[in-house]
């Protein structure tokens, strides 16, 4: 890995992202003076156009063919096939998540069925959960949101569905600073635990949401729900870990951080977890 861990308010929430997705981030925000600022967003088009044109002349004509071959298209299921490609090659031959993610989502939105629906706003979620970029965290979750939405619509009785939907006000708008976006979150996980307490898909989210939030009893007790449910749950238990820690129980984070080194079995997040343990020793 080229850049450092951050390990910072959220402990070795950074260290389990790195785990499943691979992703880091190299330095804190800097103190941001306090004077009026002009409101940023990330703007996908521009990125996009930006990155297109970038690229050598032979990518840049592929893609010029495969926009062609969706602005000609005006039947809808050959349309969104084509978007799909455009999609694809920007994934694997331009390496662009960015744009990937934007035109699957486009697809889906124009398609209009669960499936694909569904299938993007899992896309967003995954993306978000690893993202740290602010901005880039804002409009992914915006993203996911809405397509969750479209396909709880269509499938108003999916308990999947819904979890989806509130992860993505914890993991994205929750995590960017907002506790009423992370509030939103959790009520829309608790409709999903009232129904069936032992959803544990829930129960996580909801664990790691009252971490997020700092209710920490709360979130114990959840995340000690799952762990008994299923113990070789890794995000679980550094969750617990980490709320352990935060609430000052050194040695009950110590005992579950070593679990975790030993499910993980990899010697950079084992090497995190050790530093993190020193820190609290």
């Amino acid at each position: 890995m080229k850049n450092k861990l951050l390990i910072s308010i959220i402990g070795i929430f950074a260290v389990v992202l790195l785990f499943y997705f691979g992703k880091t981030t190299s330095s804190r925000q800097k103190d941001i003076p306090d004077f009026p600022k002009k409101v940023q967003s990330f703007d996908i088009q521009i990125f996009i156009d930006s990155e297109k044109s970038k690229q050598v002349e032979f990518v840049q004509k592929a893609i010029g063919g495969l926009e062609k071959n969706i602005n000609e298209n005006e039947d809808i299921t050959e349309k969104v096939a084509a978007i799909f490609s455009l999609a694809n090659y920007y994934k694997d031959s331009v390496k662009l998540p960015e744009a990937y993610l934007y035109f699957i989502s486009e697809a889906a939105k124009l398609d209009n069925s669960e499936k694909n629906l569904t299938f993007a706003a899992q896309l967003f979620l995954n993306a978000l959960r690893s993202e740290q970029d602010n901005l880039k965290i804002d409009w992914e979750s915006s993203e996911a949101i809405s397509l969750f939405e479209k396909a709880i619509s269509i499938n108003p009785e999916s308990d999947d569905l819904k979890i989806g939907l509130g992860s993505c006000y914890i993991f994205g708008k929750g995590r960017n600073g907002d506790p009423q976006e992370t509030m939103r979150g959790v009520q829309e996980l608790l409709g999903v635990v009232r129904k069936d307490s032992n959803n544990m898909k829930a129960q996580l989210v909801l664990g790691i949401g009252g971490y997020v939030s700092g209710q920490y009893d709360k979130a114990i007790v959840r995340l000690l729900k799952v762990v008994e449910r299923e113990p070789a749950n890794l995000e679980a238990i550094a969750f617990l870990a980490d709320t352990y820690a935060a609430k000052g129980m050194k040695e009950e984070a110590v005992k579950w951080y070593q679990i975790s080194k030993r499910l993980a079995n990899d010697d950079h997040y084992s090497k995190e977890v050790d530093d993190r343990v020193n820190q609290l020793r």
